[in-house]
C-alpha cells in the first residue's frame, strides 16, 4: 500500500507519519519510507498498478443481495430460535403443573416439551 501525506508544514507531515508508523506497527507491519517519484520513475510505478477487472466486481456486486439476505435470515432465526427455547420453556413450567401443551401441526399434535427451539421452528404448522 503507498501512503502520501501532504500538509503545508513539514511538522504535520512528521506528526502524521509517526501516527501512521505507530497504526502499521500495531498491525505487525513496518512503513517504508521513498523518495518522491521523478519523472523516470513515474511509468515504472505505471506497470506495477493493479487493474480493476469488471467481471471480479459485477460478480462482487451481485453476491451483496444474497449475502445480506443470507446474514438477515441468520438473524431472524436466531431471534425465532429464542423465543421457541422461550415458549418450551413455558411449557415444561405448565408441565409440572400437569399441563400438557401441545402443538398442532398439520399432521398430528406434538407434545411441545419433547422438541428443541430448532425442531419447534423447522415443524410445518397449518395457517388456517
Amino acid at each position: 500500500m503507498i501512503i502520501q501525506l501532504e500538509s503545508a508544514t513539514a511538522e504535520n507531515i512528521e506528526t502524521a507519519r509517526h501516527t501512521l508508523e505507530a497504526l502499521a506497527h500495531s498491525w505487525g507491519h513496518e512503513m517504508t519510507q521513498t523518495p518522491a517519484n521523478t519523472p523516470e520513475a513515474a511509468p515504472a510505478a505505471r506497470h506495477n498498478d493493479k487493474v480493476i477487472d469488471p467481471v471480479s466486481v459485477a460478480a462482487l456486486v451481485m453476491s451483496i443481495p444474497s449475502a445480506a439476505l443470507a446474514v438477515l435470515d441468520l438473524a431472524d432465526r436466531i431471534h425465532k430460535r429464542r423465543r421457541a427455547k422461550e415458549l418450551i420453556d413455558h411449557a415444561r413450567q405448565l408441565a409440572t403443573q400437569h399441563v400438557t401443551v401441545y402443538l398442532m401441526s398439520q399432521n398430528h399434535p406434538v407434545k411441545l416439551t419433547t422438541l428443541a427451539p430448532d425442531q419447534l421452528l423447522d415443524l410445518p404448522t397449518d395457517e388456517t
